[in-house]
């Protein structure tokens, strides 16, 4: 996560985007007298949503942490996809 004042982001705006959508990371923007505020790319913000709203419902979280587990002990299965 990198840092930067609101002026220079002004000042090199594209510049930050670009390495925001390259990066795939925040951006804290300082400002004076004022919170900070945090810019970052759409999808990584809908994919942090995601996650927050999987792992909210305490059964739905721990059903994914066995599945995890079970993955990281190659216990896996394989199935075709079923086309709606």
């Amino acid at each position: 996560m990198g840092y930067v004042t609101l002026t220079e982001l002004r000042a090199n705006m594209a510049k930050h985007f670009d390495k925001l959508e390259q990066d795939r990371t925040e951006l804290v923007v300082t400002r004076q007298n004022h919170e900070p505020v945090v810019i970052m790319p759409l999808a990584e913000l809908e994919g942090l949503r995601e996650t927050l709203h999987l792992l909210s419902s305490p059964a739905n979280a721990e059903h994914l942490r066995q599945s995890i587990a079970q993955a990281n002990a190659g216990k896996l299965e394989e199935h075709e996809l079923i086309e709606p």
